[in-house]
């Protein structure tokens, strides 16, 4: 995420969110820091796009959030990716059918890997990340949330330009 962009989130309610946090919360006191962003909601990404495009995409979002219904997020995965720089360490909301039909909204992005939900809890380097393994695995419990909002935020530096609560 070198070049400003905007992003698609896809966001939680209330409840979720303080769990999510909750658990990325205790590996802050554990001294754990990362270089993932603060300050911005747990969430999975739907897409990007170019800055450009920003009226379009709060229309988008606006629409979207009138026709699509806030859904249950089951929560059983703790995960790991592998970056030429650092490893993430996540959990992985189960994909559903309006996980996918939401997905679906965003098809336009201009991302180039292919697309995994995901809400993360760290990005370090790896020895960092293997130590902070066992303590997600001690707080983390299978759960069921709801993600229920879209939110529309710029990097670099980061700027929250929309959130809109789904039906």
């Amino acid at each position: 995420m070198a070049e400003k962009a905007l992003y698609v989130l896809a966001g939680y309610d209330d409840a979720t969110e303080r769990e999510l946090t909750r658990i990325q919360n205790v590996l802050y006191e554990k001294g754990f820091s990362g270089s993932q962003t603060k300050g911005i909601p747990m969430h999975f990404t739907l897409g990007s796009y170019e800055t450009g495009r920003e009226e379009e995409m709060k229309e988008r979002l606006e629409r979207i959030a009138k026709t699509q219904g806030a859904f249950s997020a089951g929560f059983n995965h703790i995960g790991l990716f592998t970056l030429p720089n650092s490893d993430v360490l996540f959990l992985q909301p189960e994909i559903t059918a309006e996980m996918l039909r939401l997905k679906d909204c965003f098809q336009d992005t201009m991302d180039t890997f292919p697309w995994s939900p995901h809400t993360t809890l760290l990005i370090d380097r790896r020895e960092e990340i293997l130590r902070a393994i066992p303590i997600v695995e001690e707080e983390f419990k299978p759960m069921t949330g709801k993600v229920s909002a879209l939110h529309l935020y710029e990097f670099w530096p980061t700027r929250h330009i929309l959130t809109v609560q789904l039906t």
